[in-house]
């Protein structure tokens, strides 16, 4: 294993006198970002990536992660690293607080995350992700929809995943095939997803998909494209999981250098209708949507 030490005296260094950190906490909405916040937050950062998530990094990569059974499982200790990473808040870290955040500035995030990527890039990539989704819904979903989603996705509760490439549509987005048909108040889903960065993982109860996918009477290219909400697992309306919707993992890409990310291929709507899908802003926006994610 090798050993990480977080080089908290250079970050420190970098956000007082080339970021203007105190520059930044004197913007209206961020001003809890004082110095001994800062310092507090860059101490404990750097303990749980020197820790926790650093003597991980080579298990990971030699056990990587696997589909067993329909089952994504992920190397030993990643779930429980996962959760001392969601307990202790850092994924709401830049969110408002009115939506379980900290509301803290994305310039101590991106430091924070420097020590995450150095310590285990792969089991950061989950938080990654959950975090753009997250932003997605902030700007661009509707109240209920933040309510629903957004508020579980801060807390790492849940986990969110950007689900683009389809195996015909690679760099050609708009060329993608995933359809999307109106039932009532919400849509179904039906198509084939590739390169999903953890797309399945047993490090929550429900994992909420943010997936590009096109309407039946949709303009073509990127014009005609729409972002839907489409859960692993259907939400009650007391919030709690209802059944399973018909997303499944079909495999695990085998990635050199993440192989601990569970990279999927995944299938909506296989054994039914389509998958349960919700619209999120309007139609045929949804690459605007997509890109406030990436």
């Amino acid at each position: 294993m090798t050993a990480y030490e977080p080089p908290i005296d250079d970050i420190r260094f970098v956000l007082d006198h080339i970021a203007s950190m105190d520059g930044v906490a004197a913007l209206p909405g961020l001003e809890a970002a004082s110095p001994d916040v800062v310092d507090a937050i860059l101490e404990e950062a750097g303990k749980l990536a020197r820790n926790v998530w650093a003597p991980l990094d080579e298990v990971g990569d030699r056990e990587g992660s696997v589909l067993e059974n329909g089952v994504v499982r992920t190397p030993d200790g990643f779930r429980d690293a996962f959760r001392q990473f969601a307990d202790g808040g850092w994924m709401g870290l830049t969110f408002p607080e009115a939506h379980n955040g900290q509301g803290l500035p994305w310039t101590l995030s991106a430091a924070v995350g420097e020590m995450w990527n150095a310590a285990n890039m792969t089991l950061h990539l989950c938080p990654l992700l959950t975090q753009a989704a997250c932003e997605a819904l902030l700007h661009h979903g509707t109240d209920e929809q933040k309510a629903n989603w957004l508020d579980r996705l801060t807390t790492g509760e849940w986990t969110g995943a950007m689900c683009l490439t389809e195996p015909q549509a690679g760099t050609d987005v708009g060329a993608l095939r995933t359809r999307a048909e109106r039932e009532g108040d919400h849509y179904r889903i039906r198509g084939q997803k590739i390169f999903i960065t953890f797309g399945d993982h047993p490090f929550t109860d429900n994992i909420v998909h943010l997936v590009l996918a096109r309407t039946p009477d949709a303009p073509a290219g990127t014009k005609g494209i729409s972002c839907f909400i489409v859960p692993k697992f259907l939400v009650n309306d007391d919030g709690s999981l209802g059944e399973r919707n018909d997303v499944k993992v079909v495999s695990v890409e085998h990635k050199m250098g993440i192989r601990a990310s569970p990279t999927c291929v995944l299938a909506y709507g296989d054994d039914s209708d389509g998958a349960v899908g919700y619209l999120i802003g309007e139609e045929n926006a949804g690459m605007r949507y997509m890109f406030t994610m990436m």
